[in-house]
């Protein structure tokens, strides 16, 4: 029997989070594992009239370019992007990618060296998106790797996946939003944990709520915070960090003028070091996020859902967002999760909003 929650999630990703319309030009980049998906949303955006152009991966459809194209081309083409596919990442009105890796560790081959040239010859492309100027979804489609990966059997995962991403955005939206209102109207967050005592300041900056939106699950509001302004440290014991095919454990982090200024891991510490030095911009933080989304209460090393755990927050290092203020750039964009559920709390201007995870704001 057909999985009716197939199309409620393409509609999900086709109508509330892009919003086609005739006419427009969306790409859509997938992977074979996500056959069902990719075909249920080529189905509605041509019933909307508008143009699906598709792109096919082996490598699980995570990127614009192919992982074995980057491991064998040379560096000198590497740093020059394709000019049929910049010139379709510039004028597309809308992009969709669908995840579905059959080895979530496939691109942990491919040097650091060669993933900066190619974020680098791609960075025109990413800005478009980072600003906000093109639509865009990034989203998973349950397969057995990432089912493999959190633990669970397919058919669990699948269930999580529809439970974490088939809500009531609207509601949860709602809900977010006064929370936010909360750090759009103070000048200093302080989050305090585990080896963790970190300040930033969103003095001047708003924030946006993701209830289901750029990326699928939604869950979460977030901001760039003021480029200078990290202060403090920070410790993600409680979860490791998955990035660029690599697991790395017990990430610790010393900021001074908004800077990394000490660093290290229990496990790929040259690695934390090497995306650190990727560029001036990869020791700032970029995004300041806080978890919110209730259908997910357990870490999967999967960032797209690690990222919304209710009661957590996450930090990025590298580039932030212009439509939110910010202004550091880089090719890095590095989500750290931290769980502030045992011990942990969140301050505005002093004042404790979240304590062991729970807002002590008004909720109603």
């Amino acid at each position: 029997m057909p999985d009716t929650r197939v199309e409620e999630y393409a509609r999900l990703l086709v109508e509330h989070c892009l919003g086609v319309e005739a006419g427009q030009q969306v790409l859509v980049f997938g992977a074979p594992s996500a056959r069902q998906l990719v075909e249920e949303v080529v189905r509605l955006i041509a019933r909307k009239g508008a143009y699906a152009l598709v792109r096919l991966s082996f490598d699980g459809g995570a990127g614009i370019v192919d992982l074995g194209w980057s491991r064998e081309a040379p560096e000198e083409v590497l740093r020059e992007p394709a000019p049929i596919e910049l010139h379709a990442v510039l004028h597309a009105d809308a992009l969709l990618v669908i995840v579905a890796p059959e080895n979530t560790r496939e691109a942990s081959d491919l040097t650091h060296e060669r993933q900066a040239l190619v974020q680098a010859a791609y960075r025109p492309a990413l800005e478009r998106v980072l600003s906000g100027e093109l639509p865009w979804t990034g989203c998973q489609f349950p397969c057995p790797a990432l089912a493999q990966e959190a633990g669970m059997s397919l058919r669990a995962f699948e269930d999580f996946l529809y439970g974490a991403c088939l809500l009531d955005w609207d509601a949860e939206g709602r809900r977010m939003r006064r929370y936010a209102d909360a750090f759009d109207a103070a000048r200093e967050v302080r989050i305090l944990g585990e080896e963790t005592d970190l300040t930033l300041s969103l003095e001047g900056r708003q924030g946006k709520v993701d209830a289901g939106g750029a990326n699928v699950p939604g869950g979460e509001f977030f901001f760039s915070p003021l480029e200078d302004s990290a202060e403090g440290t920070i410790a993600f014991t409680e979860f490791p960090a998955v990035y660029a095919g690599r697991e790395l454990s017990g990430i610790r982090l010393r900021f001074e003028g908004g800077r990394v200024v000490d660093a290290s891991a229990e496990r790929h510490e040259d690695f934390l070091v090497q995306t650190l030095d990727t560029d001036e911009g990869a020791r700032r933080i970029g995004e300041l996020g806080i978890g919110c989304n209730p259908g997910i209460t357990r870490y999967l090393k999967n960032t797209l859902f690690d990222e919304k755990i209710d009661g957590t927050v996450h930090i990025a290092l590298g580039s932030g967002f212009p439509f939110l203020g910010g202004t550091n750039e880089s090719v890095v964009h590095w989500d750290l999760v931290k769980d502030l559920r045992a011990g942990g709390r969140i301050l505005l201007d002093g004042e404790v909003v979240q304590e062991d995870g729970a807002w002590t704001i008004d909720r109603s």
